[in-house]
């Protein structure tokens, strides 16, 4: 029994072993669509819409930042 769980050990190292070496990713990181770029850029811009908005309702208060 001691036997089967020790090269059930030693194949799970060299199975570390072998993935430590091939250094292969697991996926290829994909860059933004130029359609995922617009939605982000269009959310920053509706917030800062919405922070300018705010701040004109309360005209007794100065500061937009």
């Amino acid at each position: 029994m001691a036997n089967q769980l020790e090269n059930l050990v030693e194949s799970i190292k060299s199975k570390v072993r072998a993935l430590k070496k091939s250094k292969k990713k697991p996926y290829v990181k994909m860059d933004k669509s130029s359609s995922v770029r617009v939605e982000i850029r269009s959310k920053q811009a509706r917030k800062l819409i919405d922070k300018n908005l705010k701040a004109a309702d309360r005209p007794g208060k100065r500061s937009v930042a």
